[in-house]
């Protein structure tokens, strides 16, 4: 084609993903094989199915509730899931997402126009706006009165219960599936915008640039480092274990630790420059975003006590009524991410990593103002060091903010694999806060 003149579009990046060496990623074993589903239920075998299957259990879960969500029989058309994803996925900036769903949005028969601009998709669409930015950033806020705008008789346009669950379970998905994508550093796919060039290959476009690596001046000091925080880990998580069964806390300094872990000021990153115009046109007051759940000197909301409102005692049976088979598919990937575990961490083999993975899921919940009373906050400062949390918050709270620098500065003696399952339970514990908290607004509307 290029001898008769046509230009040859050629794909920039080197792998699925700027922060991981592409042969961690591509590696044979037993990840062939769903990634031959993921071909088969596709079509293609995206950047997304590739990372995940580092964790092959997780990805064919994650694969099921994607096809529920967005192909199988429920209350709304297929164009509109798409559609609703899009939305979703532009509230964090995240054009590869925006690029794979208006794409599925128009194979499903939407209308080009809709993704010019959110003036021109129905009135209905734009009504889940406010849900929509308030799911992705403060979902606290989220109370009956929005539910009842939208589904109350004489709401118009209104949504029934059924489509109204479809659509922000679609939402939450979206956003924390932003997570994943940003906090691994996907680069676009080969046909997406800013995944192709027609242009030769030129210095400027290796994929070992500052810009894809981080340069390390000193590689031997980084691993003695590296392993020395590894054995003090270690340490820590034996010792605590030890702590806890010898000595039991009283409820008030429980809430304590709480309050203190969730005031902790954790700087997130440098906000990135403005995001590409296919994204910002979609987005409804970009400037509305993540706060604190409790900034310092205000009032914060009310938190949310796990005994009150959990996802084993009331959001799962609530989702299952209202979406069949939704709320199962959603705790399989909640136990899978919660249970995940090869027993190795970094170096060291036979570990129990039960410790720390439970610290990372109730850290997120606590960003989300979700308290759990049975657990001693106490253990999240003991066995995440600021650099993990810095990347986590940035991760669950942020994800568009998250850079190659963040990623690469903590547990840096760590294995690309374990890294992306940090990544998985960022994206699951995300994911489940928010669910909780539309879920306890629908309960108390429905009373």
């Amino acid at each position: 084609m290029s001898e008769q003149g046509v230009q040859v579009p050629r794909a920039l990046a080197s792998g699925p993903s700027a922060f991981i060496p592409a042969k961690e990623i591509l590696k044979g074993g037993p990840n062939q094989d769903v990634l031959i589903e993921s071909f088969l239920s596709l079509g293609r075998v995206d950047h997304i199915s590739m990372v995940m299957a580092m964790h092959p259990a997780y990805l064919c879960c994650f694969l099921k509730t994607q096809h529920a969500l967005l192909e199988m029989d429920g209350p709304l058309p297929r164009h509109w899931r798409h559609y609703i994803a899009v939305m979703a996925a532009a509230r964090h900036h995240c054009s590869y997402l925006v690029q794979q769903h208006s794409a599925g949005y128009l194979e499903a028969g939407g209308e080009e126009s809709w993704l010019s601009g959110l003036e021109h998709a129905p009135a209905k669409l734009r009504s889940l706006q406010t849900l929509n930015k308030l799911l992705a950033h403060r979902p606290w806020l989220i109370t009956q009165q929005h539910i009842q705008e939208l589904v109350c008789p004489g709401a118009e346009p209104r949504w029934s219960l059924a489509e109204l669950i479809h659509a922000v379970v679609l939402m939450a998905h979206a956003h924390s599936l932003c997570s994943f994508v940003w906090g691994c550093g996907l680069n676009p796919e080969p046909d997406h915008i800013g995944g192709y060039t027609f242009q030769p290959p030129s210095l400027s476009h290796s994929p070992h640039s500052p810009a894809h690596s981080p340069a390390h001046e000193d590689g031997r000091h980084e691993l003695a480092d590296g392993a020395v925080e590894v054995e003090v880990l270690m340490k820590r998580m034996v010792e605590l274990q030890q702590q806890q069964e010898e000595e039991e806390c009283t409820q008030e300094e429980m809430v304590t630790r709480f309050e203190r872990e969730r005031s902790e000021s954790i700087p997130t990153a440098v906000v990135r420059g403005a995001p590409p115009d296919l994204v910002l046109r979609l987005v409804e007051e970009p400037e509305f975003r993540y706060e604190d759940f409790a900034p310092r000197g205000e009032q914060a909301p009310p938190t949310m006590r796990a005994q009150d409102y959990s996802w084993e005692d009331h959001g799962f049976s609530l989702l299952n009524r209202l979406l069949p088979d939704m709320g199962q598919l959603l705790d399989e990937n909640f136990q899978i991410v919660c249970n995940l575990t090869y027993h190795r961490m970094a170096m060291h083999e036979g570990v129990d990593t039960h410790t720390l993975r439970k610290a990372l899921w109730n850290y997120i919940h606590c960003l989300y103002g979700i308290r759990y009373d049975d657990y001693d906050y106490g253990s999240v400062n003991v066995l995440l060091e600021r650099s993990l949390k810095v990347f986590v918050k940035t991760m669950a709270c942020h994800p568009e903010q998250t850079t190659a620098r963040i990623y690469h500065s903590f547990w840096r003696h760590f294995r690309h694999s374990e890294k992306v399952h940090a990544n998985l339970i960022v994206m699951e514990a995300r994911l489940q806060a928010a669910l909780l908290y539309i879920l306890r607004a629908i309960t108390h509307y429905m009373r």
